[in-house]
């Protein structure tokens, strides 16, 4: 028998240290990339997105909850193992000595010291216990697809702020250009003016065109900043870094993906609300087997050892060495706690298997909303890049002729404003596009 509780405390043992070494060595999976404030910080989009994903602290305390759901799992999973438990008590009765008998034939008992020894291993059993195993493993798959979602929506929010980043430099860049074309027929300007060849007026209606293209930058640089800052938040790095996009504008937007994205096939099981919906139903399915259980009986079996020793003359051994003991526990009356139990979660269990065949539908609806507005931004923008392209080659062809006399300021001033309203409409559909690209794929969730 001893070498049986022997065997089983040492199983016990290894099954624990076991676990304890999933969970640390699942608390040691993150990376902790860190980065001086005053260090240049070059990333691609891809090591952008891997970046955030890795510093953010929301996603770590998500990854957290899943390694707790996973203690919690192990914990009910080993309350249905065997439980070893030891105990030693010493009795001291100060040189008391027990009387039996009657008077005159009384008889003195000496009460010795005591020392006691006990070893017990029990295990208790029950459906409610099992079922609740299950509905630990159907939390953490729900705990992970929460994750997932929450990390590919931060993979499309990096996206999205580092194509605001490039497509405001890519404006600012050619309002710089601009100016200098400007600036340039200011000094002509100037000149003739200066000769006798022109009116002040002339070179004062181009200073005025100067100064909006300066104002315009000026803007484009607070409105630059501000995006870096954006996704220097979700990268998680200090404001003071430096931050270097590696990436070129016409890589990350590229019109093949996007053609793509609109020819893949969508599968409703990808779609992680979908995914979500899914283990909400089989939840709920497991909860009324969970309530159903409650009627089942708990077997419990426990095993006691004691090993009693007497420090003097006398004592009486009356607690048996070994006691196995065998219990089953069943309910019988609960007033209808119990069946109301099962009633509530079966209907709870309609209701999602309602849902999840309502959100199916909605879906399909969905992503036939999402590869229309995906189309459309996508028209829009070629569109817009086609109009910035020529308002470049009407403002060039106008400050050319400027510069020889063949145009007048008015038409310089029309150029220069369509120009400039080309970019911001540009830029505002390159960001539409972008969002829509970013919403379809999260949608549809292609690995």
């Amino acid at each position: 028998m001893k070498r049986i509780l022997f065997f089983v405390t040492a199983l016990v043992v290894s099954a624990t240290m076991l676990a304890e070494d999933h969970v640390m060595s699942a608390t040691k999976g993150g990376s902790n990339r860190t980065m001086k404030a005053d260090s240049p910080l070059a990333l691609s989009l891809k090591e952008a997105q891997e970046y955030a994903v890795n510093q953010n602290r929301s996603l770590k305390n998500a990854s957290l909850a899943v390694q707790e759901a996973y203690a919690a799992r192990w914990q009910t999973i080993a309350s249905m193992l065997p439980q070893v438990d030891g105990s030693y008590s010493y009795s001291n009765y100060l040189g008391y000595s027990a009387t039996l008998g009657m008077m005159g034939s009384e008889m003195k008992i000496n009460m010795p010291n005591v020392g006691a020894l006990g070893l017990t291993a029990s295990v208790g059993i029950n459906g409610q216990g099992i079922v609740g195993a299950l509905l630990n493993n159907i939390a953490i798959d729900m705990m992970k697809i929460s994750l997932e979602k929450s990390e590919t929506e931060l993979r499309g929010s990096v996206m999205g702020s580092y194509v605001s980043v490039l497509a405001l430099q890519s404006i600012s860049s050619l309002l710089d250009s601009s100016l200098v074309n400007i600036q340039e027929l200011e000094s002509i300007t100037q000149n003739a003016v200066n000769a006798g060849a022109a009116e002040q007026t002339s070179a004062d209606q181009i200073r005025v065109r100067v100064n909006t293209l300066k104002n315009s930058i000026n803007a484009q640089k607070r409105t630059i900043e501000l995006a870096t800052n954006s996704l220097k938040v979700l990268l998680d790095v200090p404001v003071e870094t430096e931050l270097v996009l590696t990436e070129k504008l016409e890589t990350v937007l590229s019109p093949d993906r996007v053609l793509a994205l609109l020819a893949e096939n969508f599968s409703i099981e990808n779609n992680l609300n979908y995914q979500l919906l899914q283990k909400q139903l089989e939840l709920a399915k497991t909860n009324v087997h969970m309530a159903g259980w409650a009627y089942g009986p708990t077997v419990s079996l426990a095993y006691n050892y004691t090993n009693q020793q007497y420090y003097g003359e006398g004592g009486m051994r009356m607690t048996p060495p070994n006691v196995i003991q065998v219990s089953v526990r069943m309910p019988l009356w609960s007033s209808g706690k119990r069946a109301a139990g099962v009633v509530e979660k079966k209907i709870a269990y309609e209701e999602a298997k309602n849902t999840l065949s309502e959100t199916s539908d909605n879906l399909s609806i969905q992503y036939r909303q999402l590869c229309f507005n995906l189309t459309n931004a996508y028209e829009t923008y070629m569109n817009e890049k086609e109009n910035i392209e020529v308002s470049q080659r009407v403002f060039a062809s106008a400050t050319n002729k400027y510069k020889y006399g063949a145009s007048s300021n008015m038409e310089l001033t029309n150029a220069s404003n369509d120009l400039i309203n080309a970019q911001s409409s540009y830029v505002q559909a390159m960001l539409s596009l972008v969002n829509a690209q970013v919403e379809l794929e999260e949608f549809l969730n292609n690995k």
